[in-house]
C-alpha cells in the first residue's frame, strides 16, 4: 500500500489550522490556560500535547472507520442514539458561540493592530469565508496548508528571541500567585477537550472522505506534534511579556517589542489562523444543518453568520474568557468517552 504522506501532511494542517483559532493564535488562549500559572503552565501544555496527538489521531481513525459524516453520527456512535442528541444541541450552541469568538477576534486584530473599525473586520472575514465555503474542502485544505507552515515559523522565530533574553529561566521556573491555581491541574484535560470537541465538526467529516487509516492516523500524530510545538513556542515567549493578562493579543505585542520589523506580516498570520478556524467551524456547522433540513450552502452559511456576527458585538476578551472555559467543562464529557472508548478490532493501534 502507499503510503501518502501528502495527504496526511494536508490532514495535519486543517488539524491544526482548526484548532489554532482566535484565542490559541493572539495569545490569548494559551495565557488564561497555560501561561498565567508560570512553570505549572508548562508542565499542562507537555500533557496536553501528548492528548492532542493520541486523542486527535484516534477521533479521526474512528470517524473514518464508521464512516461519519459530521460530528452527529459521531456523538451518536460515542454516546448512543439518545444521548448523542442532547450533546450535538450543546455542540451546535458551542460551534456557533465560537464561531463568534473568532469574529470578535479578527475584528479585535483590526481595531488593536491596525487602528481600524471592527466591524470592517468582521465583514470582510465574512466575506471572504463566503468565498472559500463556495470552494467546499478543497479551500479548507489550501488555506490552512499556506497559513499553518508559517504560524509554526514565527512561533518559533519568537520564541528563539525570547530564550535569549534575561532571566528567561527564572520567569520559565517562575510559579505566580493565582485564586485560580487549581484549574492548571485540569487546564491540560479541559483544553483539549474544548478544542478536539469543536474540532469534530471539521475533523470528523475530513477524515470520512480520506478513508486510509494510515494516512489519518499519521496526520493525526503530525497535527497534535505540531500544536504541542506552537504551544510550548508560544509559552516561552508569553512569559516573557509583563502583565500578560491585559492584552487581547499579547502574541502581536511581543513581537512589536521583539522582532518589529516581521511585525505587520506576523498580524496578516495571527488574521489568516483566525480565518482558518472561522471557516472550519462554519464548515462543521453547515454540514450540521444539512443533517436536519435540506436547504442550499448559501442559505445555512448566511444563517451562521448572522447569527455569530450577533454575539461577536460583544468584546472579543469576555467572550473568550467566559465562553471557552465553560464549553471545555461541557466538553469533558465526549473527552472521557472518546480516551475510554476502545478502538474497534478491524483498527490497528
Amino acid at each position: 500500500m502507499k503510503r501518502d504522506w501528502t495527504q496526511a501532511f494536508q490532514i495535519a494542517a486543517v488539524y491544526v489550522g482548526t484548532v489554532v483559532g482566535a484565542g490559541f493564535a493572539t495569545g490569548k488562549e494559551i495565557v488564561e490556560f497555560f501561561s498565567r500559572f508560570g512553570f505549572f503552565g508548562l508542565i499542562s501544555i507537555l500533557m496536553s500535547g501528548y492528548l492532542f496527538i493520541s486523542l486527535g489521531s484516534k477521533l479521526m481513525r474512528m470517524a473514518s472507520h464508521i464512516n461519519a459524516k459530521s460530528y452527529q453520527e459521531f456523538n451518536v456512535y460515542l454516546f448512543g442514539k439518545w444521548p448523542s442528541r442532547v450533546i450535538n444541541i450543546f455542540m451546535l450552541i458551542m460551534l456557533l458561540g465560537v464561531s463568534a469568538v473568532m469574529l470578535s477576534g479578527a475584528g479585535a486584530v483590526f481595531e488593536e493592530q491596525l487602528g481600524l473599525s471592527k466591524t470592517a473586520g468582521v465583514f470582510l472575514t465574512i466575506i471572504l469565508s463566503f468565498l472559500v465555503m463556495l470552494v467546499g474542502t478543497k479551500g479548507l485544505y489550501a488555506v490552512n496548508t499556506f497559513v499553518v507552515p508559517l504560524m509554526i515559523t514565527f512561533s518559533i522565530i519568537l520564541m528563539f528571541y525570547s530564550v535569549q533574553r534575561p532571566h528567561f529561566i527564572d520567569q520559565l521556573l517562575f510559579i505566580p500567585h493565582a485564586d485560580d491555581g487549581w484549574r492548571s491541574v485540569i487546564a491540560p484535560f479541559s483544553y483539549v477537550a474544548l478544542n478536539l470537541g469543536l474540532s469534530q465538526a471539521v475533523l470528523v467529516p475530513i477524515a470520512s472522505e480520506v478513508k486510509d487509516d494510515w494516512t489519518i492516523k499519521w496526520g493525526g500524530i503530525l497535527g497534535g506534534a505540531a500544536l504541542t510545538l506552537i504551544l510550548i513556542a508560544s509559552h516561552f515567549t508569553l512569559i516573557m511579556l509583563p502583565n500578560l493578562e491585559l492584552y487581547n493579543i499579547p502574541m502581536a505585542i511581543v513581537m512589536k517589542n521583539l522582532a518589529p520589523f516581521l511585525y505587520w506580516i506576523f498580524v496578516l498570520v495571527i488574521y489568516g489562523e483566525i480565518f482558518t478556524s472561522v471557516i472550519g467551524n462554519v464548515f462543521g456547522l453547515d454540514r450540521q444543518l444539512k443533517q436536519y433540513w435540506s436547504i442550499p450552502t448559501m442559505v445555512s452559511v448566511t444563517l451562521i453568520f448572522v447569527v455569530s456576527y450577533l454575539i461577536s458585538l460583544v468584546n472579543y476578551g469576555t467572550l473568550l474568557s467566559y465562553l471557552y472555559p465553560l464549553f471545555g467543562y461541557i466538553c469533558l464529557i465526549f473527552f472521557a468517552l472518546l480516551w475510554i472508548k476502545p478502538f474497534p478490532a478491524s483498527i490497528k493501534k
